[in-house]
């Protein structure tokens, strides 16, 4: 392990802890759901209201974030390894377009939601950060 952890970038622990805080982003919108389906009685396995939109306002905002999360976290942890404080700052975009994105949808106007584009470009540069490390590693770069 001594061995693996020399190879790594020091500011490799920015981008590790950009992960764990990207986890505990996707925990607090998973209790939202959970309180809201208490709240609306909405039970499992139901995955939206027929009744109450702002359910499906909740939900929506977290099964979308779930959607992409596996991306972006092997965004973090592979462009991070060449790239470690780009990612890291990216990975906070994008964690914080999240929490803005799960905010506006909570408003129950689902147009809110789009306070959190700014999110998309953590997004972006993480991906292109991803495509300098492949280059590298192909020596075309």
């Amino acid at each position: 392990m001594a061995d693996l952890i020399a190879l790594l970038p020091s500011e490799y622990g920015y981008v590790i802890l950009v992960v764990l805080f990207s986890w505990a982003v996707v925990q607090w919108m998973g209790f939202k759901v959970g309180s809201a389906r208490k709240k609306y009685d909405v039970k499992y396995p139901t995955l939206y209201s027929d009744k109450h939109e702002i359910f499906n306002c909740i939900q929506r905002a977290h099964q979308n974030t779930l959607e992409v999360i596996g991306y972006v976290v092997a965004f973090l942890l592979l462009g991070g390894l060449k790239h470690p404080r780009i990612c890291a700052i990216a990975g906070l975009v994008f964690v914080f377009g999240r929490i803005s994105y799960a905010l506006g949808y909570y408003s129950g106007n689902p147009e809110k939601r789009l306070n959190g584009a700014y999110g998309y470009f953590g997004l972006f540069t993480l991906i292109g950060a991803n495509i300098s490390l492949a280059l590298s590693l192909l020596g075309i770069v």
